[in-house]
């Protein structure tokens, strides 16, 4: 099993988000299943699942935290953590991997003081890596966003950043 990953960004938020939430988990609760499209709904609403989000969805739906959370964290599409302003994901697959990859992502994880699945505190960042995108021709490949970076090395990365972190 693998380790979950806890952020240390604070939750923001707003009375907006959680009236939409609950307005929408009204309509979802009597739907056999109801757990599965109220966690997509809360994630469309707030970016991520925080335990704030999961405990108004348990309140709602008249479950147990523990099973909300259960649910929360076995399906990959949820996610407990924050995505940053700017999405990094470095590409892991076999060609990137074989081509250096490892390598750009050690030094974007130094230069952002992050480790795998993590945000930065200010929001600003969050570094993933993936698996196969497609750009196999490209190896080894970063993204930002939407921005794609190819045949990368390490002493690119601080530059790439550069550009985002205004």
């Amino acid at each position: 099993m693998s380790k979950i990953k806890l952020t240390t960004v604070a939750f923001k938020g707003t009375a907006a988000q959680e009236a939409k939430l609950r307005a929408e988990l009204r309509t979802i609760k009597d739907m056999p299943g109801s757990m599965m499209p109220a966690l997509q709904a809360a994630q469309e609403i707030y970016g991520y699942l925080p335990i704030e989000v999961q405990k108004i969805v348990a309140e709602e739906l008249g479950e147990s935290l523990e099973e909300v959370f259960g649910v929360a964290t076995f399906y990959s599409q949820f996610s407990l953590n924050p995505k940053g302003e700017h999405a990094v994901s470095v590409c892991m697959g076999t060609a990137c991997y074989v081509k250096g990859s490892g390598d750009v992502f050690n030094k974007i994880a130094a230069e952002l003081g992050l480790s795998d699945g993590g945000t930065t505190s200010d929001g600003k960042f969050s570094l993933n890596s993936t698996r196969c995108i497609g750009c196999c021709g490209l190896a080894p490949v970063m993204t930002v966003g939407d921005d794609v970076y190819g045949k990368l090395t390490p002493q690119e990365v601080p530059g790439i950043l550069a550009k985002y972190r205004d």
